[in-house]
């Protein structure tokens, strides 16, 4: 069988794929067929990964998508989570001091500006923070999120609502500076911020590292900014159709978009390439 993708070269030992607007559809959904191709390559004996922007909490409900053995990186590399047991089992959090200071100075220089923090026992907000998605029933609300002492932030997340998406992302950058790593996920204008070296790219080399399964092997699919440094560490590297421009170009290889299951086919050509 021809095979114009060059899917059998180098088969690999990990697939690693981010959630929203990748392997769901652009209803949060995620179809038979999705299934199906991630418990295919599980099968085989490949190492699967859910690699998302998303918190723990958001995860429990995709505990069928990734079976026994699914592991998911989360909050951008923040926590790593074992979706069948429903425990983080590592998480690389922000030092007090420094959210401190990156709120203050985001208040002061972005009036407007309201914050949530993505914990491991899990998310805590101010009053005044616009939230996008629906509150969960644990939630915390505090009038100052600084106040915080009772888990250490995963992520940090901040919104104003005065300010296009665009704009409140670049001034957050400028204002964090050196400090901490902004990223964007495509959620309504929130600035995600982690500490220093927490990106998808590092917890998921920390993970292969564990493994013993070096970049070569690693296949990784995404379709926003947060995604590019591990599609850029991956040895072979997936953007879906209706990804962002930047991701689009910074790829090594090109699928269908997430509804129309791109993730799911370009697993299963790799599924029959593997076949006798």
């Amino acid at each position: 069988m021809d095979d114009p993708t060059g899917l059998r070269r180098g088969t690999p030992r990990l697939i690693a794929t981010d959630l929203d607007g990748t392997l769901l559809r652009s209803d949060g959904t995620v179809s038979r067929r999705s299934v199906a191709a991630l418990r295919g390559v599980a099968e085989v004996g490949l190492e699967t990964v859910l690699v998302t922007a998303r918190p723990p909490r958001w995860l429990d409900e995709l505990a069928d998508v990734v079976g026994a053995r699914g592991v998911a990186i989360c909050g951008n590399g923040a926590f790593r989570y074992d979706v069948a047991r429903q425990r983080v089992f590592r998480e690389r959090t922000m030092a007090r001091d420094v959210v401190t200071e990156i709120v203050r100075d985001l208040r002061e220089q972005v009036p407007g500006t309201g914050f949530a923090a993505e914990r491991s026992t899990g998310l805590a907000a101010e009053s005044m923070f616009a939230a996008i998605h629906d509150h969960p029933e644990d939630l915390v609300t505090t009038s100052e999120i600084e106040l915080l002492r009772d888990a250490a932030v995963g992520k940090l997340l901040a919104r104003n609502p005065h300010l296009s998406d665009e704009e409140f992302i670049e001034v957050a950058t400028q204002v964090v500076g050196d400090r901490a790593i902004v990223a964007f996920s495509g959620a309504g204008g929130l600035a995600e911020i982690s500490a220093l070296g927490v990106t998808k790219a590092a917890a998921l080399r920390e993970w292969s590292d564990e493994l013993g399964i070096v970049p070569e092997e690693v296949w990784a699919f995404g379709d926003m900014p947060n995604d590019l440094p591990m599609l850029q560490w991956a040895g072979r590297s997936f953007a879906v159709a209706n990804a962002h421009p930047d991701v689009l170009t910074a790829v090594t290889d090109h699928c269908p978009g997430n509804d129309e299951d791109g993730v799911a086919r370009t697993l299963e050509m790799l599924l029959d390439g593997l076949g006798p």
